[in-house]
C-alpha cells in the first residue's frame, strides 16, 4: 500500500477491549514507514515524534537513549507544541520518573505528572497539567532508551495508551540498534582508517630516508618545501637510489596525504596499453575491453600519481600525456567525454633527459613541464658517511620481517664502507638481507658480509705518489680504541689486522701482543685471513 493511502475501516475493538482504533493503526502504519526510510536517527526520531503529536493524539513526545560510553540517559528528540528541539540533558540511571524507567524497564503512567514527586521536568518539554506516560525502548532483552509522552487531558485509557506507546517503541528499538550497530561499526572503520593512515605516513613519510650527509639534508629541505605545494616534481637519480620514497614522502607530508597514492612504471608497459592504463578505456574500445575502466588519472584525483621511468614513454605518448599535464584533461580511449582531473604529478627517471632534449628524444616541452621542481638523488658513493646509519636502518627492517634480534658489528661496516655500490641503496639492501640469512647468531659480522660475495677492500693504505699529490682518502669507516675493556675481542683483533694491513706482527704492535699470540687468536677466534 502506498503512503497516504487510505486504510481500511477498523472499528474499535469491542470484544478484547485492547483499545486500539483505527487512528491507532494509522499511527502505527505511518511510524513503520518513517521507520524504514532513512537511516538519519535523529531525522527519523524527531519525525516519528511528530506523526505522535499529529496523528497519534500524544504531545511533548520525548526519546532519550543511553550513551553506551557514560551510562547515562541524553536527551536525543523532544517536542512541544510542534517546537522539536535537542540540548545537553541527560539522566543518570534511577534519577527522576526517566531514569527509574531505564532502571526497572517498567513502564510509568501517571495521571498528573506536576503530583509525581520524583519527576524533574529537566526537559522542559512537558505540560504539567497533563497525564504522563514513559515506557522502556527495548531490544534483544536490552534497554536502549525511554520514549515519554502526554496523553489529552481527560483521556481515561491510560493503560491502552501505555500499551500502544510501548507497540511503537518495539519499532523504534529495531531502528535504534540498527543504527547503534552501525554507528559502531563506522566508528571502527574511521579509527582502523585513521591508524593505517598513520601507519603509511609513518612507514612512507621522511622515518624511511635514512642520511645526515650534506647533500641528502639538502634533498629532505626540498622535499619539505616542495610537499606544501602543488607543483610538479622530477625525481632524478640512478637506479636503486630511492627516486619512490622521495615520492611517497612528498605524497604523505602534503595537503594531499588523504588522497590517493597512484603508481605507474612507464617501461613496463608497451604505448597502447599504457594509453588505457593511464586514462581508461570505454566498453569495447578495443577487443578485449569487456567492460569500461577508469585510468590512473582518474584514480589518483584529489591526491598524487608518481610516473617512474618517465623518460621510456614514446614520442607519441609524450604528445599526449603533454595536454594532460597542461590542461588537466583527457578523454578514456575508444570516450568521446572530456575527463578533467585535479592531480599532481611526480615523475622520476634514470636518464638524461637534457641530452635526449637535444638529439630530439624527448619533448622539450614535455621536459619543461615535469622539470618545475627537480630532485637529485645522490648515488650511495658520494655519501658514504650515510652507510652505517642505513645499514643498521635496513638491518632493523629485515630484524621485522625475520621475526629476530639482528646486530651488524664495526668491522662489517667498514667492508661496506670500502665498497662502490654501483647498486646503489638497492644492492645495500640485498647484501644486507643476504649477509642476515647467512648469519645464523644474528650478529652480522664481517665474515658474514664476505660470504655475500662482497669483495673486502681492507689492506695497507694507499701509498702517497708524491707529497705534493697526495692520494684521496678512503673512507676508513668506525675507528676503535683497542684498549677499550667493552669491545669484543674478535673485533678488536679483525679491526688491528685490518689497520695493519693483515700484517699480522703489525698488528701484534697495536694490540700490545705477540705475533704468535696474535695468531693464536686468529686461530681460537675462527678469523679468515684476508691474503694481501
Amino acid at each position: 500500500m502506498s503512503e497516504g493511502e487510505n486504510l481500511p475501516v477498523v472499528e474499535a475493538c469491542k470484544t478484547c477491549n485492547c483499545g486500539l482504533v483505527r487512528t491507532d493503526i494509522d499511527t502505527l502504519y505511518k511510524v513503520s514507514q518513517i521507520l524504514g526510510h532513512s537511516l538519519n536517527l535523529r531525522e527519523t526520531l524527531e519525525q516519528v515524534i511528530a506523526v505522535m503529536h499529529d496523528a497519534g493524539q500524544l504531545k511533548n513526545g520525548m526519546i532519550s537513549l543511553l550513551d553506551d560510553d557514560t551510562g547515562n540517559l541524553n536527551l536525543r528528540v523532544s517536542q512541544k507544541e510542534g517546537l522539536v528541539t535537542e540540548g545537553a540533558v541527560s539522566y543518570r540511571p534511577g534519577e527522576g520518573v526517566v531514569g527509574e524507567i531505564m532502571e526497572t524497564c517498567v513502564a510509568v503512567v501517571v495521571p498528573n505528572i506536576q503530583r509525581e514527586p520524583k519527576f524533574l521536568g529537566r526537559s522542559g518539554a512537558f505540560d504539567p497539567a497533563l497525564p504522563y506516560i514513559g515506557v522502556p525502548i527495548f531490544s534483544g532483552g536490552e534497554a536502549l532508551g525511554v520514549f515519554a509522552a502526554q496523553p489529552s487531558a481527560g483521556d481515561d485509557d491510560l493503560n491502552g495508551r501505555a500499551k500502544f506507546m510501548e507497540m511503537i517503541a518495539n519499532l523504534i528499538a529495531q531502528t535504534v540498534r540498527l543504527w547503534v550497530q552501525l554507528d559502531k561499526e563506522k566508528r571502527e572503520l574511521k579509527e582502523e582508517r585513521d591508524t593505517l593512515r598513520r601507519k603509511v605516513k609513518h612507514e612512507h613519510g621522511f622515518d624511511n630516508m635514512v642520511g645526515r650527509s650534506e647533500v641528502m639534508r639538502t634533498v629532505f629541505e626540498q622535499i619539505r618545501l616542495v610537499s606544501a605545494w602543488n607543483t610538479t616534481v622530477l625525481v632524478r637519480g640512478e637506479s636503486g637510489t630511492g627516486k619512490e620514497l622521495v615520492a611517497n614522502a612528498i605524497h604523505y607530508n602534503s595537503p594531499r596525504a588523504s588522497g590517493p597514492m597512484i603508481k605507474l612504471n612507464c617501461a613496463a608497459l608497451p604505448d597502447n596499453l599504457l594509453e588505457s592504463e593511464l586514462f581508461g578505456h570505454e566498453k569495447g574500445a578495443f577487443t578485449g575491453a569487456s567492460t569500461q575502466r577508469k585510468g590512473r588519472f582518474e584514480m589518483a584525483h584529489g591526491g598524487t600519481l608518481f610516473l617512474d621511468e618517465i623518460g621510456e614513454i614514446t614520442a607519441a605518448f609524450q604528445a599526449k600525456l603533454l595536454r594532460v599535464l597542461q590542461e588537466g584533461e583527457f578523454e578514456r580511449v575508444g570516450g568521446t567525454k572530456t575527463m578533467k582531473v585535479d592531480v599532481r604529478v611526480i615523475a622520476a627517471t634514470n636518464r638524461d633527459l637534457e641530452a635526449e632534449v637535444e638529439t630530439g628524444e624527448f619533448r622539450e616541452d614535455l621536459y619543461y613541464r615535469l622539470n618545475v621542481m627537480p630532485i637529485n638523488m645522490p648515488p650511495l658513493r658520494e655519501r658514504t658517511e650515510d652507510i652505517p646509519d642505513l645499514s643498521r636502518f635496513l638491518i632493523s627492517k629485515i630484524a621485522k620481517l625475520q621475526g629476530r634480534e639482528l646486530t651488524i658489528t664495526d668491522s662489517a661496516l667498514r667492508v661496506l664502507l670500502r665498497h662502490a655500490w654501483p647498486g646503489n641503496v638497492r644492492e645495500l639492501e640485498n647484501i644486507m638481507e643476504r649477509a642476515a640469512i647467512m648469519s645464523p647468531s644474528g650478529n652480522i659480522d664481517r665474515d658474514a658480509v664476505v660470504m655475500t660475495g662482497l669483495e673486502d677492500h681492507s689492506g695497507p693504505p694507499p701509498v702517497t705518489a708524491s707529497p705534493a699529490a697526495p692520494a684521496a682518502a678512503a673512507p676508513t669507516g668506525p675507528t676503535i680504541d683497542f684498549s677499550d675493556p667493552n669491545i669484543d675481542e674478535r673485533e678488536r683483533v679483525i679491526a688491528a689486522l685490518e689497520e695493519a694491513g693483515w700484517v699480522q706482527a703489525k698488528a701484534a704492535r697495536l694490540l700490545n701482543m705477540t705475533p704468535r699470540q696474535v695468531a693464536y687468536r686468529i686461530q681460537t677466534l675462527n678469523i679468515k685471513v684476508r691474503q694481501i
